[in-house]
Formats: C-alpha cells, sequence, structure tokens
C-alpha cells in the first residue's frame, strides 16, 4: 500500500451496552448527593469527578486519594455520571451549590460541554482543574500527553511486525479505539501515526471501544469478519482486556507468539499477565495509578488552599517483566 489513506480503514461495529458500573467502597466517594465521609472534615470538601465508574485505573486512583484528602482535613466526593455529560454537569453544580466545596478536579465527558459549570464554579471562588485535559477556563492539572503516549505503543507494535511478520504483504490490526475524549482521541491518533510509520506492511481496522465489554465484544466481530487478526491494540487497559478475554475466548493460547496484544494503561490484573514473558500482551505502557492520584491530590490541595500551581505532566513507562513488581496498587 503507498499511502496512509489505503491502510486504514475504520469499521463501525455494533456494541452492546457498557459493563455494569463498578461500584465504589468509598465511604464519602458514590454520589454527588452522598457526602458522608468516615473522617469529619473540618476545612470543607474537595471533589474528583471522572466521566464515569467503570474504568479500573480510575477507581485505583480514587482508593489512593481518598486517605490523602481527608487526612488533610477534607471531606472527599465524587460522582458517577455514567458518560452522561448533563449528568455530569448537574453533579459539578450540585457541588457548587453546596457552599464548602474549595476545588474541583475532573475529566470531562464532553470538554466544551463543561465550559459553563466550569465558569459558575469559577464565579463562586471554585478553582477547577484538569485531569489529562484541559479545556477553557481549566489553567492547571494532571497533564497527560496523549499523543506521545500513543506513539509508544504504535512505534512498538510496529517494531515487533517488522521483526515478526516483514514478509507477510499485508498485516491487520485491529484498533480498540475510544474517541469519545480529547484523551483517547489523541492516543489513537499516536498508535495510528507511529505503527504506520514504523511498519510498512500494516492495515488498521479501527473499532470502537470504551469499556471492556465494548472491547469483547467488539474482538468478537472482528474475528469473525476476519479471524486471522494477530495484532490487537487498545487505547485503555479496559478495552483491551475485553480484547484479551476475547481471543483466549476463541481458542487462542495465553502464550500463543504468533499474537500481539498491546495496551496504554495498566491495572493489578494486567501486570499479572504482562509479567510473564512469553504472554501474548507483550506491551502495556503504564502512568502508575499511585503517581496519578498523588498528583491529583497535591493539586487539590494546593488549589483549595489558594497555593500556586503548575501543571503536573506525566509520561507513560512501558512495562516489562523486570519491572512489573514495582507498579502494583496495593
Amino acid at each position: 500500500m503507498s499511502t496512509t489513506s489505503s491502510r486504514f480503514r475504520r469499521r463501525a461495529l455494533s456494541t452492546v451496552a457498557a459493563a455494569s458500573v463498578l461500584a465504589l467502597s468509598l465511604g464519602a466517594c458514590s454520589s454527588a448527593a452522598d457526602d458522608s465521609s468516615s473522617t469529619p472534615a473540618t476545612n470543607g470538601a474537595i471533589a474528583m469527578g471522572f466521566a464515569g465508574m467503570d474504568i479500573t485505573i480510575w477507581n485505583d486512583q480514587l482508593k489512593i486519594m481518598q486517605p490523602i484528602i481527608e487526612d488533610a482535613g477534607y471531606e472527599f466526593l465524587t460522582s458517577d455520571p455514567q458518560w452522561d455529560v448533563q449528568t455530569q454537569v448537574s453533579d459539578w453544580d450540585a457541588w457548587i451549590q453546596r457552599g464548602d466545596v474549595k476545588a474541583i478536579m475532573g475529566f470531562p465527558v464532553q470538554s466544551d460541554a463543561m465550559v459553563p459549570v466550569t465558569e459558575r464554579a469559577q464565579a463562586a471562588d471554585i478553582p477547577v482543574l484538569g485531569y489529562a485535559v484541559k479545556w477553557d477556563g481549566v489553567e492547571y492539572g494532571t497533564i497527560i500527553d496523549a499523543y506521545e503516549d500513543g506513539r509508544l505503543l504504535g512505534t512498538a507494535a510496529g517494531e515487533w511486525i517488522n521483526e515478526n511478520m516483514a514478509d507477510e504483504a499485508e498485516v491487520t490490526v485491529a484498533l480498540i479505539a475510544d474517541k469519545t475524549s480529547d484523551l483517547g482521541k489523541g492516543r489513537t491518533e499516536g498508535i495510528t501515526d507511529a505503527l504506520l510509520e514504523t511498519a510498512s506492511n500494516a492495515v488498521i481496522d479501527e473499532l470502537p471501544g470504551i469499556s471492556r465489554a465494548e472491547g469483547n465484544d467488539n474482538a468478537k466481530s472482528q474475528l469473525i469478519a476476519d479471524p486471522d487478526t494477530k495484532i490487537w491494540l487498545g487505547t485503555s487497559n479496559d478495552n483491551t482486556a475485553g480484547v484479551y478475554q476475547a481471543l483466549l475466548d476463541s481458542g487462542v493460547a495465553a502464550d500463543d507468539d504468533s499474537y500481539l496484544v498491546g495496551s496504554l494503561d495498566a491495572t493489578n490484573e494486567t501486570l499479572d499477565i504482562v509479567k510473564d514473558a512469553n504472554s501474548m500482551w507483550r506491551f502495556a505502557f503504564i502512568l502508575p495509578a499511585q503517581l496519578l492520584a498523588e498528583s491529583n491530590a497535591s493539586l487539590l490541595l494546593k488549589a483549595a488552599a489558594g497555593e500556586e500551581l503548575e501543571d503536573t505532566v506525566l509520561t507513560s513507562i512501558q512495562v516489562t517483566p523486570e519491572n512489573a513488581e514495582s507498579f502494583y496498587v496495593q
């Protein structure tokens, strides 16, 4: 294939509803309306709002953040908008109306839709911080270079194809892509660009998917459409975990040396798999939950206290059998 466009296919596959929302066992963190805390708050409240609770690494961060925030004398609030932007806006408005919230950080379901509620928070003297991305009105946050992270995975996969499948005229790469957010879009673009630059015979089938269930469903559909697909990449741990299970269910051995699975993000479950040097899940690039959580908590506490802020910009680290143990969340 001579052009990038001829080597890229976007396949719109039907998906089932997202996986059931994971319940958090955090005393103060089930919803904006459930504001009880296991630790008496003397300084007010601090809020962290992800787009949903079905992403494992987000739940890991909340568990790490809770004692940090509470030990500083604040009530820790979260909500579960279940990827519905209007619910997220309503939850943030509820925090603003409480009158005791000192700072808010969040990952938006839709960035531009959060601008008005961000303005309302700032009018109430509540600083708003971004997680992974920033939007109009947000100056600081824990920022992830999504495009460069994507390039890490795309380059690694391309090099593996060159080493193991160079003689094949075309190599289909199934890319499970969450493009509902700026983070997912950046990762998808980075993976795509680096892969096509590195492996001249790669042909990408882009499949939609945020959750484990969507990754699993769309992997099964891809295996029906093209059963010889052996390269599988995902923009997150969760959608890739769904792919991995679909491959196992189809009869692929966990250590099949002709397959490659690769992802951005990794959880304890993923680490258990990747630390096996023979695993087909060959590449995982991690932003450790501990590091992310500590950055989030530090920025929120500084913002609540009116201290000077600056971005924390993080880049993913490759997980290997040698270093996997160091990334486990306890």
